[in-house]
C-alpha cells in the first residue's frame, strides 16, 4: 500500500511547535507523530497566520498554505488532522468530509460548544472517521491503570477523586474547559461509563482564583473532581480507590497500592506502594497516528477515541457550566 496522504490545519503548538521542546516525549505534535509513522507521508500544512506557516515549512520541508480548501483540493491527501481554535472545528471537520477525506484527526476539546460537538458526531458518518485527539486514552501508562480495573486486581472500584490546577491568573472555567477536557475523558475511559455531573460548590467557575469541586458519576461510582486557580504550577492527576488498593496517576505520577497488615497498628491495615514504576515512553501521540491509520486501512476499525467520545465530554463540560 502506498503512503497515507495526511496534511495538518492549524500549525501552532500542538500541531508542530511543541516538538521543539526538549523535555516531552516525542512524537508530541500531530506533525511529529504523522512524520514519524512509517505509513504517513506528510503532504502539506495549513494556516492564516504567516509565521506559522513559514516555521512549518521550514521545520518539515512541505508546502503551506493560507487556505485550507485550496490545500484539500490540490493534496488530497486521505488523512487530516484539524489544530486549529475549537471555534472553528466544525467548519474544518465539514470541510474536509465535502472534499473526500476518509479520516479526521480534530484536536480536543471537539468543539466550543454542544451545538457544533453534534454536528460533527452527525458528520462522522457514510464514510467519514472522526477521531477526537484524547491523547491519554493512547498512553501506555493509563492503559496499564485501566487494565488493573478491569481485572479487578484489588476489587471493586470505589470512589473517584481528580485535581486540576492550571497556572494562576486563568479563570477556573477555562481551565475547565482545556485541561478539563482531558480529565473527564480519561475519568470515563477508565471508570468504562459515561461521566454524569450532579452538582458544584466553591468557588464560582467565572472566578480567577480560589478552589471549585464538582461532583458526579460514572457507572454509579462517585467522582468528586476540584479545579483551583491561583497556584504556579500544572497538576493533572486522578485517585481510584478500591476494596483492597488504591491506584494514582497523572502529569508524572504513577503509583499502586495494596492493602497489607498495617505497621503502625495491631489488626488494622494499611496501603503499601507494590513498587510498580512505569517509566517507558508512553507513545501517546504515536499511538494515536496508528489508530488513524488502521481507519484509513479498514473503514470497519473503530476508534479508540472517536466523535461520539468527544461529544460525551462536551456534555459534560456543558452540564457543569451550562451558564456559557
Amino acid at each position: 500500500m502506498n503512503k497515507i496522504k495526511s496534511a495538518v490545519i492549524g500549525l501552532g503548538r500542538i500541531a508542530s511547535l511543541l516538538e521543539d521542546d526538549t523535555l516531552r516525549e516525542k512524537p508530541c505534535t500531530h506533525t511529529g507523530a504523522i512524520t514519524a509513522n512509517p505509513d504517513c507521508e506528510l503532504v502539506s500544512g495549513c494556516d492564516i497566520n504567516d509565521e506559522r506557516r513559514r516555521l512549518f515549512s521550514e521545520k518539515w520541508q512541505v508546502p503551506v498554505y493560507s487556505d485550507a480548501k485550496e490545500m484539500l483540493r490540490i493534496h488530497k491527501p486521505q488523512l487530516v488532522s484539524i489544530a486549529t481554535h475549537p471555534d472553528s472545528h466544525y467548519y474544518y471537520c465539514c470541510l474536509a468530509k465535502e472534499t473526500g477525506v476518509p479520516v479526521i484527526i480534530c484536536e480536543k476539546p471537539l468543539a466550543d460548544n454542544i451545538r457544533d460537538a453534534r454536528k460533527i458526531t452527525k458528520l462522522a458518518k457514510d464514510g467519514t472517521i472522526i477521531l477526537t485527539n484524547h491523547e491519554r486514552r493512547y498512553s501506555q501508562d493509563y492503559i496499564r491503570i485501566k487494565n488493573i480495573l478491569e481485572e479487578e486486581r484489588f476489587g471493586k472500584l470505589l470512589s473517584i477523586r481528580a485535581i486540576l490546577y492550571m497556572g494562576k491568573s486563568k479563570r477556573l472555567v477555562d481551565v475547565f474547559w482545556h485541561d478539563g477536557t482531558h480529565l473527564a475523558d480519561i475519568i470515563m475511559f477508565l471508570a468504562g461509563g459515561i461521566l454524569k455531573h450532579k452538582r458544584r460548590w466553591g468557588a464560582k467557575l467565572t472566578s480567577k482564583e480560589g478552589t471549585a469541586w464538582l461532583e458526579g458519576q460514572v457507572n454509579k461510582i462517585p467522582v468528586v473532581i476540584e479545579v483551583g486557580a491561583k497556584r504556579d504550577h500544572l497538576v493533572f492527576e486522578m485517585e481510584f480507590s478500591c476494596e483492597k488498593g488504591r491506584l494514582r496517576i497523572g502529569n508524572g505520577i504513577y503509583e499502586v497500592q495494596e492493602s497489607a497488615p498495617s505497621p503502625y497498628a495491631e489488626n488494622f491495615r494499611s496501603l503499601k506502594n507494590t513498587g510498580e514504576n512505569f517509566t517507558d515512553p508512553t507513545g501517546y501521540f504515536a499511538n494515536m497516528i496508528k489508530d488513524a491509520v488502521a481507519c484509513v486501512k479498514d473503514p470497519g476499525h473503530q476508534p479508540v477515541s472517536g466523535a461520539i467520545d468527544g461529544l460525551r465530554v462536551i456534555e459534560y463540560l456543558n452540564s457543569v457550566s451550562s451558564w456559557r
